[in-house]
């Protein structure tokens, strides 16, 4: 493949020009394994590793090579390449890491389309998928909602209008994996060089869609729970792959905890509706509680505002203002830990 079926850009090609020796070459991430990269490159398929110095610098997992990344490397013809730098991203999906850490996690890098898939089976749920719109909205990507499940659902119409308000403005695609209906819908965005990513919780058929697009089974599938309809984690490593229509589509294991990490953009997106309303309250600073002239209240009073998204706009709130504070000490343990290392290296240097 060369380098613009992978989807490189002129935008890649000018961030690629301060490397521009011999020596250097570059690849697109196709999976992460523990210390090792399988790289996509002009050459075929390459295992890499990161530098010592790269390892040095880097400041957290976030700027280590994630899956979509573009990455500057030194090939080797008997060994693996080495990996020294990573092009800037022009998208990014980021979560919070599972648990208390306070770290980023880049799910998926340069993605041009965001599938965020839900089933229409016992697993369908509202919450989640303003979720997955708000981390979609915040990486730069754009969303389109995928209903996978037709077939075991007898109330599509309600449940398609139940989506249509939460996702303002978002194709939204109905169709059945299993049974091969309603894929073609998602085709338009198939384009050569396009990157599109998967994102779903496990058992809503991510790898089913990726089978049938894919024209064979590239991904292990397996039935979901009957007692909860969820299905046990088939894909386990994040992982680009090309179609054959020339775009390239990003699979990913089912995620248990969404947890965004920033909501600069993503949330006012994804609550379009909620945010027009606050700003015309009567206070600036109003709480939305029992303050005169609330139009969030006054809203709700007239049924023009669903009482469950108000709630799920203001608990994403809550947890993206939790994740700013800890985001900033977070900066200044970091900041104060640089200062001490070199002090201290300015000490020793003043003794020798």
């Amino acid at each position: 493949m060369n380098l613009e079926q992978l989807g490189w850009s002129e935008r890649d090609a000018s961030s690629f020009k301060p490397y521009g020796q011999p020596e250097f070459a570059v690849g697109r991430v196709a999976a992460e394994y523990r210390h090792t990269y399988l790289l996509y490159t002009e050459q075929g398929e390459q295992f890499a590793e990161v530098t010592g110095k790269f390892r040095h610098q880097a400041a957290g997992i976030q700027d280590f090579p994630a899956v979509g990344d573009w990455v500057v490397i030194q090939p080797q013809v008997a060994k693996r390449a080495t990996i020294h730098a990573v092009l800037p991203r022009r998208s990014k999906f980021s979560r919070k890491v599972a648990g208390s850490t306070i770290e980023e996690q880049i799910i998926a890098a340069n993605v041009d389309t965001a599938l965020l898939v839900s089933g229409l089976d016992g697993d369908f749920n509202l919450r989640r998928i303003e979720r997955y719109l708000t981390l979609a909205w915040e990486s730069g990507a754009n969303p389109v909602i995928v209903l996978n499940k037709a077939d075991l659902c007898p109330e599509i119409e309600s449940r398609l209008t139940a989506v249509e308000a939460v996702a303002l403005g978002v194709p939204v695609i109905v169709l059945s994996a299993a049974q091969q209906q309603g894929l073609e819908a998602i085709q338009p965005y198939l384009q050569p060089g396009q990157t599109l990513v998967l994102l779903g919780s496990s058992g809503v058929g991510k790898s089913t869609i990726i089978n049938q697009l894919k024209g064979e089974p590239v991904q292990a599938v397996q039935a979901v729970r009957q007692s909860d309809d969820r299905g046990k984690h088939t894909t386990t490593h994040r992982h680009l792959i090309p179609l054959p229509s020339g775009a390239l589509m990003i699979d990913t294991p089912g995620m248990r905890e969404i947890q965004v990490w920033s909501g600069a953009e993503g949330l006012p997106e994804t609550f379009a509706d909620v945010e027009n309303l606050a700003q015309q309250c009567r206070f600036r600073d109003c709480q939305h509680q029992q303050e005169p002239g609330c139009a969030i209240q006054q809203a709700l009073a007239e049924g023009q505002l669903d009482p469950e998204r108000l709630l799920s706009y203001q608990k994403l709130q809550r947890e993206l203002d939790y994740q700013t504070r800890k985001q900033d000490q977070r900066a200044n343990l970091m900041e104060k830990e640089r200062w001490k290392k070199i002090h201290k290296s300015l000490r020793n240097h003043q003794k020798h």
